[in-house]
């Protein structure tokens, strides 16, 4: 309820609701405390009371920034890579800012800053942890932020996402240099990434222990949105898994790849350096897989269920190879198509001058 009362020359009105933040206010003239309390009264009533201010002044960028970074993302699996972001901006002057002065602006400030050091993906991976820091302040963390500073940042720009397939000749050339690599497992697990889609960290985690040989198919636990996936093996795939067991010796159940990511990137760069290819990262090979799936006529349910895709739209990225396998079958649409109307007119055609007509 509120309370409006005379101190000296002016009008305090003081409005309080259970579970909620007393507010106060004072005017100059009673009719406008009086409008002010009617409002607040009913801001009350939906529990929208503005947020207690001191309570953003007692923490910087830095203390919500620290805090994310030592409880949210070390449970993430990429925590290496969010750890190399956030450190480096706890040293930059936006951090020392109070939470009460910080704004929209100010982040939109930054954006254009880094914008001139990076390249514009990077400043969005950036963009992304920050504006999930303020969602876990706002949700989880109980702080009074009414709307999130990051949320709003636009980010002006060619599309960067990369499209590159593999070449003719290419793989062959991968394959080859490959076989002459000292990590046994290099071929084959290149020869995996081109059957099943599957990412490098994927292909590293997956164990003895997924594989289900009866049922054709493989679990991948480690996935990169967390939501384990279950995906059929072709022949070769089972073939080629069959080579990275007889590739090292083991004496219980373990990894397929037991290599670091860091020893598998090496091997990589030196395999592509040895095919003559410089362009090519190895997630180019899971871009090459989903293209090749497409144009074997899979659907796009059935393309999803072997690439993890939780969102279908992702998969409009492959429209190329799905706008060739329509053509072909346009092609021999229209093909099949001729051929039945010359199969159908040409006896009529032919009969219509052959028959005789009674008017001549």
């Amino acid at each position: 309820m509120a309370t409006i009362r005379r101190r000296g020359h002016k009008w305090q009105v003081q409005v309080r609701h259970r579970g909620q933040r007393a507010i106060s206010r004072s005017f100059n003239l009673r009719r406008d405390a009086e409008v002010w309390a009617r409002q607040m009264e009913v801001q009350a009533d939906r529990n929208d009371l503005p947020p207690d201010p001191t309570a953003l002044q007692r923490f910087t960028l830095a203390d919500l920034v620290a805090r994310y970074r030592d409880t949210i993302s070390a449970k993430k699996r990429g925590y290496d890579r969010e750890l190399y972001i956030l450190t480096p901006f706890l040293t930059h002057p936006l951090c020392s800012r109070r939470l009460s002065e910080l704004r929209s602006d100010d982040f939109a400030a930054y954006r254009d800053e880094r914008l001139k050091e990076v390249k514009p993906a990077t400043v969005k991976r950036q963009a992304a942890i920050l504006r999930h820091l303020f969602e876990i302040a706002r949700d989880e963390w109980g702080l009074p932020i009414r709307e999130n500073p990051v949320g709003k940042l636009k980010f002006a720009g060619a599309d960067q996402r990369r499209e590159r397939r593999l070449r003719p000749g290419e793989l062959d050339k991968l394959l080859q240099a490959a076989r002459s690599c000292r990590n046994a497992l290099m071929l084959p697990a290149i020869g995996l990434a081109v059957e099943t889609g599957m990412r490098r960290g994927e292909l590293l985690a997956i164990n003895t222990d997924h594989m289900d040989p009866a049922h054709k198919s493989l679990t991948v636990e480690e996935t990169k949105n967390g939501q384990p996936r279950i995906i059929p093996l072709t022949d070769r795939a089972i073939a080629l898994l069959h080579d990275c067991m007889t590739a090292i010796v083991r004496t219980d159940h373990g990894p397929i790849f037991p290599r670091t990511a860091n020893a598998f990137r090496l091997n990589w760069e030196r395999i592509k350096k040895k095919a003559g290819i410089n362009d090519l990262h190895f997630h180019d090979l899971r871009h090459e897989a989903i293209s090749r799936f497409f144009e074997m006529g899979l659907t796009v349910p059935e393309v999803a269920m072997i690439s993890g895709h939780k969102d279908t739209r992702m998969l409009l990225r492959y429209t190329h190879a799905v706008r060739e396998a329509v053509l072909q079958n346009l092609q021999k649409c229209k093909s099949e198509l001729i051929a039945g109307w010359n199969s159908m007119i040409g006896p009529l055609w032919f009969s219509s001058f052959s028959a005789p007509c009674s008017v001549w």
